[in-house]
């Protein structure tokens, strides 16, 4: 009983992907497009990895205080 339902699953699921082949190729194909750019995308930016901004205040204490960005450059 049970192996003909199994029988009876696997020729919808057949007639199913037969039916909709083309659809099927299409969505397989728009996400392993979406993962190899990320992936690409990724790599990408890891290899660029910069030195984290870092700013500084003259006077630490006053807001008026002048402001200085550095990020590994020397700023006077």
């Amino acid at each position: 009983m049970w192996e003909i339902r199994g029988i009876i699953m696997l020729a919808k699921i057949k007639e199913f992907v037969k039916k909709y082949q083309a659809d099927i190729i299409l969505v397989i194909g728009v996400i392993l497009i979406s993962l190899l750019s990320f992936a690409i995308g990724y790599i990408v930016a890891k290899q660029q990895e910069k030195e984290p901004l870092k700013i500084e205040y003259e006077s630490s204490h006053h807001w008026s205080g002048n402001l200085r960005i550095v990020s590994g450059l020397e700023i006077s």
